[in-house]
C-alpha cells in the first residue's frame, strides 16, 4: 500500500504525470463504454426472449 502510494505521489515530470492522465482518463472511458455496452445487450437479450 505504502509502495503504490510512493508511486501516485513521487515527483515526476509532465510528459510523464500527462502520459498518467491520459492512461487514466482511456481506462475511464473503456469501463464506461463496458458498461453501457453489457446493459444494452442484456437488454437486447431480454427483449429477444419475450
Amino acid at each position: 500500500m505504502l509502495a503504490a502510494l510512493h508511486w501516485l505521489l513521487a515527483a515526476e515530470d509532465a510528459a510523464t504525470e500527462g502520459k498518467k492522465v491520459i492512461t487514466g482518463m482511456l481506462i475511464v472511458g473503456l469501463v464506461f463504454a463496458g458498461v453501457i455496452a453489457l446493459g444494452q445487450t442484456l437488454h437486447w437479450v431480454r427483449h429477444r426472449r419475450r
